[in-house]
């Protein structure tokens, strides 16, 4: 991403960056013989023969050149004093992605053959909107057979207020896990697997498969639903195409006026297998002709509606049949109570049925009218923009079919008597205008659309189970990510046909609700878990959620709320025993026969909040990317002295809390006594107890531990080498730049110093450096402006994250965030931008990308830098010549004069130079700055280090200097 390059920097007033700037920021060069003032001492010495070329990223073939530049293949590398691990491009970041994604060979590395087109890329081209990836498919799944054939009929058993309680209850439950699955969904990208995926991921693998294969389970027995509804719409539109007779039935236990008649069961059971292999068929084609066939499946279901709706207000008394009264009043009052009673197998009353109808059977009933909200989520891997597509087009669908259900309570209740409410399954098609036919029509391709839906979207959850590896019995279904999952397509279309084979739409309709019922309960309490613990991590840009809605999701699925009773437990008890037995059973296996698996899940967040409790579960390995939190070790010895009351730097403390998300974590505060620790143990006991009243008053979470040691130096060592215990350990070191190093002559800092960072380094522990902590404001001083990011080395997003935690601050909440990208003259920087933009989008960070164009460190073109910066590059180069002169004379370090090579000095200092006035020029008035800190280099003292470092700080008032540790602390994935 961020390419070598000097920075240039002009002399012009500072003038903050908008969003409607150029992408490239084109900054002046600074002639190496020209000056911003006449005086002498402003003149800058000429650099020749120095390349640009971009930033090496290991040391395997990096040799020092002659110019004391560092050349790798024949090239040089301006900004080597940044460590061998820069970003060099967008792919750079790739491992903080979850990918392991090889870097294609760049004409910029000595290789000038064209980089072949990544084919994933065409894929990704012809992936889906929200109108037809998600919107669409929901759409057809939620509004589907249950309203046209069984709605009027609940209507009349259960009455219009105990109708709009029903629609009502089973609406809010799925609105609120469509709630919960918008705040997972944009939480990070998203892979094939939908709801698996999500649940996986937040209460781990066990729980995650358990619940996905009932899922699976649960979208399989809906295709066979969905396709028995469409058989018996046919079948009684079309009685002379049944092949055995039709079952007549009775009303009432003499026959009716009208004998009301019934498909014949095999024939459902024939057309049903016939219907669900040409289904396979197209399923079979793939992605691309499901969705040229999905608007031939949809337009006639939304013209239907229409017809429909045109029948309510057309119908009058006895017409279009007997028993339709028209919208009337009269029909709304007679029908408002509930008339629940015996009916046959058919559904029709009879007081010698077999079946009782009550509320709680109506639940069961109707429930799958409202599912079908995670078609859209089982196709995330098809999406273009699973964060922005799930959220609208979940809640879109919901609210649309939610509404258009309440609505038609009241005029199925006003429309008809309440015995041609119960006897005419098709009083959709009897009232539609101009013809039935056309409802019919509506009908059987809505089922069949919704029948393809699951049918699609059920062998796709299948194969991203498989694709996990964790259960090696579900091998044969894994899939690569350009292949559809032909194997599980077959598997599910077994299943599908096995449960038409039952022939009884109202059987499986109890067994579909409880596996979605299971699923939409993990996702609530997947969304409760994440919101409660609110790791770092966390960071949904669905901003309409709380951890309060998910729990009474759930608790509409799985517990009591209030008044309302369970929902599971409301349609049959036996059910729920089987549906949970066997989530508990394929539990159980995979706890047994699973492979280890480290997803980030919350559960692994909730180790970290019980600290000593769950060390054990924590282990030794290597925290994910989603679980990681800032552990800071707050080396609180400052530079210079303290009054004896204060055992810590103050703003120190205040930093601290800024590094955790709504004070969540731990800090380990860290103090140094120097001497003999047989002497001093009381005066350590003494001054921890200090230390940890200091701390409680600070109200900063954290410990207090104070080390004996002869000096700061071997102190220090001993601390990173053995504080904390296991994945407690602390991961970043804060400390205080050392400000007053010149000030007060304190020549004994710059070693101290640079052996921390060294220390630092070898113990693979983050730094971050405060510089200007006297003016770090605390948590009443509201800041404005922006927080600038200068991200040169790779870091594992460490500096992106720091800023995210900055800003969940009251005293930062009102900043913006700039991050600046450094590129190279010759590169599209639009492109590059926009590649940036798009890694921040990924990552959930609201950031303004500006790059800046970097000049060759040769070019002859002229400009000026700010005066403070020229006196203080001029101050610093004859401080280094003169101690360099005093070092030859001398005689001291003879071994490492003999190793430094002075014009790479000359070089170190004009990077910092640049730096400093590129961070001038745009971020003067910046509430923070972040940079990212050079490493000490090799053969180069420490007294010249700390010349870089101050003519890096030069002039900037709050400056945080970050260096990451290997480890990626971002993930794009959710």
């Amino acid at each position: 991403m961020m390419d070598s390059g000097d920075i240039e920097g002009g002399g012009l007033k500072y003038q903050p960056v908008v969003a409607h700037d150029r992408a490239v920021l084109e900054m002046s060069n600074m002639d190496p013989g020209s000056s911003s003032s006449s005086s002498p001492t402003k003149r800058l010495p000429e650099l020749k023969n120095v390349k640009v070329g971009t930033l090496a990223t290991d040391r395997s073939d990096v040799q020092p050149s002659s110019n004391g530049g560092v050349s790798r293949g024949g090239r040089e590398y301006n900004l080597e004093l940044f460590g061998f691990d820069s970003l060099v491009n967008i792919l750079g970041l790739k491992s903080m992605t979850g990918e392991h994604v090889a870097s294609p060979p760049s004409p910029r590395d000595g290789d000038d053959s064209s980089v072949p087109h990544d084919h994933s890329q065409v894929v990704a081209d012809a992936k889906l909107g929200t109108l037809m990836g998600v919107f669409v498919p929901c759409l057809q799944n939620i509004l589907g057979i249950i309203y046209y054939i069984r709605f009027t009929w609940i209507v009349g058993m259960a009455g219009v207020a105990q109708s709009l309680v029903l629609v009502l209850m089973c609406g809010l439950c799925t609105f609120l896990t469509g709630m919960s699955l918008s705040a997972i969904a944009t939480n990070g990208a998203m892979k094939g697997g939908g709801p698996y995926y999500l649940i996986g991921r937040a209460l781990g693998p066990e729980v995650g498969i358990s619940i996905g294969l009932c899922f699976f389970l649960g979208n399989a027995i809906a295709g066979a639903l969905y396709v028995l509804g469409a058989v018996e719409t046919f079948l009684e539109a079309v009685p002379a195409a049944g092949i055995f007779r039709e079952t007549i039935t009775h009303i009432n236990g003499t026959a009716a006026v009208e004998p009301i008649q019934a498909p014949s069961e095999h024939d459902l059971q024939i057309y049903g297998v016939v219907v669900t292999i040409l289904l396979c068929f197209i399923v079979f084609g793939g992605v691309k002709i499901i969705n040229r066939v999905a608007p031939a499946f949809l337009i006639p279901v939304l013209f239907s509606m229409v017809c429909i709706f045109l029948g309510f207000f057309l119908a009058r008394k006895d017409y279009p049949a007997k028993g339709v009264t028209g919208l009337s009043m009269e029909s709304l009052k007679e029908n408002w109570g509930s008339d629940y009673q015996f009916t046959n197998e058919a559904g029709i009353p009879d007081p010698n049925g077999r079946v009782y109808w009550d509320f709680n059977a109506l639940v069961g009933l109707f429930f799958p009218a409202v599912t079908g909200i995670m078609a859209g989520s089982n196709r995330s891997a098809s999406l273009k923009d699973t964060q922005r597509s799930i959220p609208i087009g979940t809640l879109s669908a919901t609210l649309t079919t939610t509404a258009l259900y309440i609505v038609s309570v009241f005029l199925f209740g006003s429309l008809a008597t309440r015995q041609r409410l119960l006897t005419d399954r098709l009083l959709t098609a009897t009232i539609a205008w101009p013809s039935p036919s056309i409802i019919y029509i509506g009908i059987i391709l809505s089922t069949l659309g919704a029948a393809l839906q699951s049918l699609t979207g059920a062998p796709r959850l299948l194969a991203a189970i498989a694709n996990d590896d964790i259960l090696p019995i579900l091998n044969y279904f894994k899939v690569s990510d350009s292949q559809e999952p032909h194997v599980a397509t077959l598997f599910t279309a077994f299943i599908c046909i096995g449960c038409v084979i039952i022939g009884n739409l109202d059987l499986i309709t109890p067994t579909v609700t409880m596996f979605f019922l299971l699923c939409y309960c993990g996702v609530n309490l997947s969304c409760f878990l994440l919101d409660l613990l609110d790791a770092p991590s966390w960071r949904p840009r669905w901003k309409f959620h709380h951890w309060s809605l998910s729990l009474l999701g759930a608790s509409l699925c799985i517990g009591m709320y209030p008044t309302l009773f369970v929902i599971m437990f409301l349609i049959s008890w036996s059910f729920t025993i089987v549906a949970l037995g066997l989530a508990s059973l394929i539990y159980k296996y995979v706890g047994i026969k699973g492979k280890a698996g480290d997803w980030g899940d919350g559960f692994k967040s909730a180790y970290f909040q019980l600290a000593l409790r769950s060390l054990r579960s924590l282990g030794a390995n290597q925290v994910h990317p989603k679980n990681w939190y800032p552990i800071p070790l707050i080396f609180c010895r400052p530079w210079g002295k303290l009054p004896e009351n204060v055992p810590c730097h103050p703003k120190l403390a205040d930093f601290a809390n800024c590094m955790k998300k709504k004070g969540r974590g731990m800090s380990i505060f860290v103090s140094i006594l120097d001497g003999d620790y047989h002497e001093c143990a009381e005066d350590a006991k003494t001054a921890c107890s200090q230390l940890s009243t200091y701390i409680e008053y600070k109200r900063c979470e954290g410990v207090a531990e104070i080390v004996v040691a002869p000096n700061m130096s071997d102190g220090f060592r001993g601390i990173v080498q053995t504080m904390g215990l296991g994945n407690l350990k602390p991961n970043i070191v804060v400390m205080r730049y050392p400000e007053i190093w010149r000030r007060e002559n304190l020549t004994e800092i710059p070693a101290t110093f640079v052996g921390i960072i060294n220390d630092c380094i070898v113990a693979n522990k983050a730094v971050v450096i405060v510089k200007g902590l006297d003016e770090w404001p605390n948590e009443y001083q509201k800041q404005y402006g922006t927080i600038d990011l200068y991200w040169i080395v790779r870091d594992g997003g460490l500096m992106l994250l720091l800023s995210q935690l900055l800003l969940t601050k009251e005293s930062f909440e009102s900043c913006k965030i700039q991050v600046f990208c450094i590129a190279e003259e010759d590169s599209d920087a639009e492109e590059l931008k926009a590649d940036v933009k798009k890694f921040l989008y990924d990552l959930r960070m609201q950031a303004e990308v500006i790059v800046i164009s970097m000049r060759s460190w040769h070019s002859n073109a002229e400009g000026s830098q700010p005066d403070e910066s020229l006196e203080a590059f001029n101050a610093a180069q004859k401080r280094i010549a003169s101690n360099l002169a005093e070092m030859k004379k001398s005689g001291n370090g003879k071994e490492d004069i003999g190793a430094l090579n002075e014009r790479q000095v000359e070089k170190y200092l004009y990077t910092t130079l640049k730096l400093n006035t590129t961070i001038l020029h745009h971020s003067r008035m910046a509430a923070v700055v972040l940079v990212s800190l050079p490493p000490p280099p090799d053969n180069h003292p420490a007294y010249f280090y700390m010349e870089y470092m101050d003519l890096l700080v030069e002039n900037v008032p709050r400056l945080l200097i970050v260096r990451g540790y290997r480890r990626d602390v971002v993930t794009l994935f959710t």
